[in-house]
């Protein structure tokens, strides 16, 4: 912060007029303009990257904004519109009006303190300097979308933890964090016809969905949020977005969409006065119920062929596996109107480690009486319905075409004790899961006859792992290895590391598990009954591809 800043105590700041109260506006004139200077301003991802250096990013990554606003400070004197945005919209902290004047010609003053981005001193012990303090946090976000390329957008907000230096409001408006883009990579891409963004926050998943989607539904329960989701929508010159307020699937009722994704408020909070409910995180319910009601809801609201994908949480309770509860959630197979689910638990927290992390993403800090106290509250919660773990995924689900339920998968890919470890490929997995859900139509509409005539190829992304004791000429250890989608690593023997490798798209499948049968001595149809399975489930996660299935 430069030296002659004022501090909050001693400088009395003008609040701009906002309806509802404390959150930005949408007028699409001065959108437009501001749109204008932040393009001429050049405030992109790569832009603020060059500014801060790599060892300030890394630090401002990590929360300390120090070394970042001392890369910025000289640009800030020299009035450069880069440094004196990134200053004041990404570090938080407050510029010399003129500054933000010569970094937002085309808006103005004026016209920020209309949109509520800044709050104007008003004069105090420093009433000879004016000075405009950052009411939002607004910054570049890059994406890549797969075959729709990359691009950017700016995304507002309300300001985070580190430029208010306290604890969250609780109708905080979240901007893009760790659990949005997790949500987006793992967003299917194909072209659909109407997409609904459930719970929709600062409005990104719709702005995602509307590169694939001819038109966007998003909901909040969050008045705030809307009006931060709209002002984002334009500000990126997105106008196939409508916004409705309402709790969960009300704002929809009778409508059904090809695309439903949701972050929706999953975090589990102890429900005692005393806790904060933010809303952008807690959805009023006990326990895991907000995931159970949205998993039940997305059925009434699906298209045929249609797919739900969002995040969730899941309690353990007792000895019981959690599984067992999101099944009953899904509902028998046969049911009508049964979907098609994937479900993948990629963390596992006991109850202590989940109550700690939500506690100081509110903004409580470690060590507080607070932080003791809300401690308490979570384990007592926990404890009245025994919950000893809980973990976090990804939920896919579609409605079968015809009604007829093909996949049921649920299955931990974690790195939580004695679970396997795999890395993590976030990046690729919309596609790997599209594909998965193809490929398992296919798959259940052959038998083990028809996959005998079927043609398969390996992976380019796949390669084998053999360890051995010294000297040995057997290897002790074979795996075969993911590089995309979940990055598996799943154990082979000699005769399925040898059906893999001689899967080059020439011969079909009986062909060459009768010629492993002659090379190892063994019975045919035994060998056959024990590989054919292990095949399927390559197929499935994407080591092997059939040949002409789309």
């Amino acid at each position: 912060m430069p030296d002659d800043a004022p501090e909050s105590s001693s400088v009395a700041f003008k609040q701009a007029p906002a309806a509802p109260q404390d959150v930005v506006g949408v007028d699409v004139a001065l959108i437009a303009c501001l749109r204008d200077d932040l393009e001429s301003a050049g405030f992109t991802v790569d832009a603020l990257d060059e500014l801060w250096g790599e060892e300030a990013a890394a630090a401002l990554f990590r929360g300390q904004r120090v070394a970042a606003r001392r890369a910025a400070e000289p640009g800030v004197a020299r009035h450069e519109p880069l440094a004196v945005l990134a200053t004041a919209f990404v570090l938080g902290l407050p510029v010399g009006a003129q500054a933000l004047a010569s970094a937002l010609p085309a808006l103005g003053i004026e016209g920020a303190w209309s949109l509520g981005l800044v709050a104007l001193d008003e004069g105090g012990e420093r009433s000879e300097t004016t000075w405009a303090r950052p009411l939002v946090d607004l910054r570049p976000y890059s994406y890549f979308d797969g075959d729709a390329g990359d691009g950017s957008w700016w995304i507002c907000s309300d300001l985070g933890e580190l430029a208010l230096g306290r604890v969250l409001r609780e109708d905080h408006v979240l901007g893009v964090g760790g659990a949005s883009n997790t949500l987006s990579a793992i967003m299917i891409r194909d072209r659909v016809g109407a997409a609904l963004d459930l719970g929709t926050g600062c409005g990104i998943q719709a702005l995602h969905a509307a590169r694939h989607a001819d038109r966007v539904v998003a909901t909040d329960i969050s008045h705030r949020a809307l009006r931060f989701a709209e002002f984002n929508a334009l500000l990126n010159g997105v106008h196939t977005i409508e916004f409705r307020h309402g709790n969960l699937f009300e704002p929809v009722a009778g409508e059904s969409f090809d695309l439903i994704v949701s972050n929706p408020p999953f975090v589990i909070t102890p429900r005692v006065t005393g806790v904060p409910e933010y809303e952008y995180r807690d959805g009023g319910l006990t326990g895991d119920a907000i995931v159970q009601a949205v998993m039940r809801g997305v059925r009434e609201h699906l298209d045929p062929g249609g797919i739900a994908q969002f995040l969730g949480n899941w309690e353990y309770h007792g000895e019981g596996e959690a599984f067992d509860r999101v099944r009953s959630w899904l509902g028998d197979e046969q049911e009508p109107g049964g979907l098609d689910a994937w479900i993948v638990e990629r963390e596992l927290q006991d109850a202590p480690q989940y109550a700690e992390t939500w506690i100081r993403d509110g903004g409580t800090r470690r060590g507080s009486d607070d932080f003791e106290r809300l401690t308490d509250a979570w384990l007592d919660d926990f404890a009245a319905r025994d919950v000893r773990y809980v973990g976090f995924g990804y939920v896919t689900l579609r409605r079968p075409i015809d009604g007829a339920v093909t996949l049921r998968r649920f299955e931990s890919v974690t790195s939580t004790g004695s679970r396997e470890s795999v890395p993590s490929a976030e990046g690729g997995l919309g596609a790997h899961l599209a594909r998965g859900l193809r490929v398992a139509q296919w798959l259940a509409s052959v038998d083990d006859e028809q996959l005998g005539l079927a043609t398969l190829i390996t992976a380019p992304d796949v390669t084998e792992e053999r360890h051995y004791w010294p000297g040995d000429d057997d290897p002790t250890m074979l795996a075969l290895l993911q590089g995309g989608g979940f990055g598996r690593r799943l154990k082979a023997d000699t005769a399925l590391a040898a059906f893999v490798g001689a899967c080059d798209g020439d011969l079909p499948v009986g062909v060459i598990v009768g010629a492993l049968a002659d090379l190892l001595d063994v019975d045919a149809a035994e060998l056959g009954a024990d590989l054919l399975p292990r095949v399927r489930e390559l197929i499935f996660v994407g080591m092997l591809d059939p040949l002409g299935v789309d």
